[in-house]
């Protein structure tokens, strides 16, 4: 989890999730930084498995992947490092999911009219019980998982399809009550 606890390495891995296989310079321009900057994380990010070089592409290009779609976050640990990587991924992720929901709020009526009516948020508050809470975020990752295939697979995406983000966060309302 420390291996993507750096916004180099979550942009990176976020315009390869999104753009299918790139090379270190064609992955630098998408996100604003240097081939060789991109070239460093994207060894950092091989090295512990999350992406992995694809075929070979025309002359000494060298295009990279992604090894597997998305991931999760299990802060239920014993172990306390990961416990703190895990959080502070979390962090880094959270904040640049909520920069690109500003970023299309402010910039809604650039987009066409069809894609301006969603993109809100919600928030509600209700009763539950952790086991409640477990079975709902089952039923929200099934939900939200019906167009996982057409990340991997383009030829199943229709022609109308743009890459969307959902991002839902679940957590108790007051923090926990301090033991009498």
């Amino acid at each position: 989890m420390r291996a993507l606890s750096h916004a180099v390495r979550l942009a990176l891995i976020e315009v390869l999730t999104v753009h299918g296989a790139l090379t270190a310079t064609q992955a630098g321009k998408l996100i604003g930084e240097s081939a060789t900057t991109c070239s460093f994380h994207l060894r950092q990010l091989a090295k512990y498995g999350f992406v992995e070089e694809a075929e070979k592409g025309p002359g000494r290009s060298r295009p990279w992947r992604v090894t597997h779609l998305g991931w999760t976050i299990e802060e239920t640990s014993s172990d306390t490092e990961a416990t703190a990587a895990g959080s502070a991924l979390g962090e880094v992720s959270l904040q640049r999911q909520l920069q690109r929901h500003h970023e299309f709020n402010r910039r809604r009526s650039d987009y066409p009219a069809d894609w301006q009516v969603f993109g809100g948020a919600s928030q509600t508050v209700w009763w539950a019980t952790p086991s409640e809470m477990v079975a709902l975020q089952q039923e929200i990752d099934d939900l939200v998982s019906r167009f996982r295939d057409r990340l991997g697979n383009p030829e199943v995406r229709p022609s109308d399809a743009s890459p969307v983000e959902v991002t839902i966060l679940t957590h108790p309302f007051h923090p926990p009550e301090s033991p009498a």
